[in-house]
């Protein structure tokens, strides 16, 4: 039987936490794994701001940091 689970190529920070990077894993991936809810959080990469949209198109590797922080609207 073929082995369908994705193979890790290294670690990423993910707020407080260090989490295995699977070959492949994107951010809107790594958000759905962690049970967070999409529209309710903001997201940067490398410390740079992701936009929702742009999610699914950006691929994590090893090393890198990813932060998520309550969006705030208004002014």
């Amino acid at each position: 039987m073929p082995d369908h689970t994705l193979s890790t190529t290294g670690t990423l920070r993910f707020n407080d936490l260090t989490l295995p990077c699977p070959a492949g894993l994107t951010l809107a991936g790594l958000i759905e794994r962690q049970g967070l809810d999409p529209a309710a959080v903001a997201t940067a990469v490398n410390g740079a701001f992701v936009p929702r949209e742009q999610r699914a198109a950006t691929r994590l590797g090893d090393g890198d940091t990813v932060l998520t922080f309550q969006a705030i609207v208004g002014g």
